[in-house]
């Protein structure tokens, strides 16, 4: 018998401090902006107390910003509220939209407008209390209409709609009011299929194509007219005034339109 195996003899231990350390650890998620850590501290705050509660201070203490910094980003609350709506911007319009290329009009304004419900998802706690609160705010309703229709005509774009020509502001105003519409069934739905909204959606869209048809029927009717008021119009000494296209100009504000809010 050999003396030398045996319990004594021991086996190999493991060493796994040298696999740990080499393990990498998770990425951490990239830091907010100072203005996405603004938006996000309002949202959050929205979220569980009322609109009219909420005050500058609140927001930068929530977003860990000074209140000097905190103006350098936006002049206002409402101007905070107005940021969301770039951030969701920029969430719809950085998807790939190659699927839809060859879709008609209507399924890729439905799918279009369906990421953009999708992007506001996490807000939606939110929201729907800032909605209630705001109902009854022509002055603040008004200026979060500028806001939409910076908004949309991206949304529009994205979709390949134009928002140019003569029914171009019309089709974008449209558009506006329609997912307002859809919003506030929207806010109500909780469906995780959200059957009631897409319905809401697809009328609003259906409805909408009858109305173009019939603007653009106008428009051709009355071209004679509108001509004859032009040839009118440039025999008179031209007045012209400077105007402003651009949404971050000509606001005494700050250049948002949500910072009337």
């Amino acid at each position: 018998m050999d003396k030398t195996a045996g319990p004594s003899a021991e086996a190999p231990k493991h060493d796994g401090s040298k696999g740990e350390t080499s393990r990498k650890k998770p990425a951490s998620p990239p830091k907010p902006s100072p203005r996405e850590a603004a938006v996000e501290a309002l949202m959050r705050l929205a979220a569980e107390q009322p609109w009219n509660d909420i005050e500058i201070g609140d927001i930068a203490r929530e977003a860990d910003l000074s209140l000097a910094e905190l103006r350098d980003l936006f002049p206002s609350k409402g101007a905070v509220l107005g940021g969301l709506s770039r951030i969701i911007d920029r969430k719809v319009l950085e998807g790939d939209n190659s699927d839809l290329a060859d879709e008609p009009t209507r399924e890729r304004l439905f799918d279009v407008l369906m990421r953009r419900l999708d992007a506001m998802t996490p807000y939606k706690p939110a929201l729907r209390r800032i909605a209630f609160a705001l109902r009854g705010d022509p002055l603040s309703m008004l200026a979060l209409n500028g806001v939409a229709l910076n908004s949309h005509r991206y949304m529009l774009a994205a979709a390949g709609i134009d928002t140019e020509g003569p029914l171009g502001r019309v089709k974008l105003q449209g558009v506006v009011i329609a997912f307002a519409r859809v919003v506030e069934t929207w806010l109500e739905d909780d469906d995780p299929a959200l059957a009631r909204t897409m319905a809401c959606l697809d009328k609003e869209i259906r409805s909408g194509e009858r109305f173009m048809e019939r603007a653009e029927d106008v428009r051709r009717l009355t071209a004679p007219f509108r001509a004859l008021g032009r040839s009118v119009l440039e025999r008179r000494p031209s007045r012209r005034t400077s105007r402003s296209e651009n949404e971050d100009d000509g606001n005494p504000l700050g250049g948002d339109p949500a910072a009337a809010i």
